[in-house]
């Protein structure tokens, strides 16, 4: 299984769109939703993100998936390309394969200096 969180803020380009032009695109995007739920494809929510978060990030607007393999992953990321998603909207995403929290936690508590474990 993977999570997949996406990230975004809306851009000029969307807002110079008219009401019909966002409507279908966000149609078209249903629809592609819409068919991927069959293979076991889970969206967990949508939200526009808290503004008194602590630590939070500069996107407005978020969504979290759930995702039975990477694949799955893929051909959403193929969808938001196609209905031309990234033209509209600024967005950064994460995906991974879900793990335990006691992994995650043995993961971080192990973790040796790289060039990669660091920021």
């Amino acid at each position: 299984m993977y999570l997949y969180i996406e990230m975004w803020n809306v851009t000029t380009k969307w807002m110079k769109l008219d009401h019909e032009k966002r409507r279908k695109l966000m149609d078209d995007m249903h629809g592609r939703i819409k068919n991927m739920k069959a293979s076991g494809v889970e969206n967990l929510g949508w939200s526009r993100n808290d503004e008194h978060t602590p630590y939070r990030s500069d996107y407005r607007y978020m969504t979290v998936w759930k995702m039975p393999s990477k694949a799955e992953v893929e051909v959403l990321e193929s969808n938001l390309e196609k209905v031309g998603w990234y033209e509209y909207f600024s967005q950064a995403n994460s995906r991974g394969e879900i793990i335990s929290q006691k992994e995650a936690i043995d993961f971080l508590v192990d973790i040796e200096e790289t060039s990669t474990s660091l920021t």
